[in-house]
């Protein structure tokens, strides 16, 4: 049985609990339950607070967890890095009242800054060789300048319209982070087992996410010209059509190409093109 950490609340949580629907590990939600076991798979779910989950996994309390890569550096946790899992994005920043004027980061010499991550805050200031007073708060840390709490805060930015709210503007990127998988580094051959098989299913859905499936049909004369334009997970598949000289051409393209290639099919003849999206690849 494998122990995955997740957050019990907040921005991972959803994203989270909609990656394991869709790998079919079926994981009942509840506010009062602490540790869930799945249904349809050897995992069981342990629902805690982000900050928690870095410690929880090195020590070994749970076996892995899915957890923001900013919360990881924060806590400095002895844990592997086994996959970054493409949701949950956001950027760690400096940001200061909209009417100061800013030139480069001396501007932090002497003042006193607002975060809820202050390791890695100073370990920022001290690469940039500055002396500046950080003012640990929990939560709400962008109204910080406005009563008088601190000259700056360093925080999470995801769309920016929090700072914008505030009368803030970010001014320096600290770091980028994202949702990441990590695990204990003592877990056992049958615990690895378990974590191969979900991440076979996890890779199988993210293989998915910029694809999809195109169905077009081609007169026979034109078979090699589109296929030619339609590079596919392995090549495009070609199937007759009860019509004499015509054919069905099935393939997989990435979705940022579709509208390049849409018009050069048209022009070779293509004809009842239908694009579908896919659940899951196997490759």
């Amino acid at each position: 049985m494998l122990r995955i950490a997740v957050q019990s609340k907040g921005r991972l949580h959803d994203d989270t609990m909609s990656l394991l629907r869709e790998s079919d590990i079926k994981v009942s939600e509840s506010k009062r339950t602490l540790l869930v076991r799945a249904r349809n798979f050897p995992i069981e779910t342990l629902f805690l607070r982000d900050d928690d989950i870095p410690a929880t996994v090195a020590d070994g309390v749970a076996d892995v967890g899915i957890v923001g890569l900013n919360e990881l550096e924060e806590k400095g946790a002895n844990a592997e890095i086994i996959r970054h899992l493409g949701f949950g994005a956001c950027r760690l920043s400096l940001a200061l009242p909209k009417d100061e004027t800013y030139n480069d980061p001396t501007w932090f010499e002497g003042k006193t800054i607002a975060t809820s991550y202050p390791a890695i805050l100073r370990r920022w200031l001290k690469s940039q060789g500055i002396n500046a007073t950080i003012h640990v708060i929990s939560g709400s840390v962008e109204i910080s300048t406005g009563v008088g709490l601190a000259d700056a805060i360093f925080d999470i930015v995801s769309s920016g319209s929090t700072l914008v709210t505030n009368n803030l503007r970010e001014v320096e990127t600290i770091m980028h982070s994202d949702a990441v998988l990590i695990a204990n580094k003592q877990l056992d051959a049958e615990k690895r087992a378990v974590l191969e098989e979900m991440l076979f299913r996890f890779d199988a859905i993210k293989n998915a996410e910029t694809k999809k499936y195109v169905l077009l049909n081609a007169p026979q004369n034109k078979v090699e010209a589109i296929t030619a334009l339609l590079p596919g997970v392995k090549s495009p598949t070609v199937m007759p059509l009860a019509e004499s000289g015509w054919c069905s051409i099935h393939t997989v393209i990435d979705e940022e190409r579709f509208w390049e290639i849409i018009g050069k099919l048209k022009a070779e003849g293509a004809q009842g093109i239908l694009v579908m999206d896919i659940e899951k690849i196997i490759v």
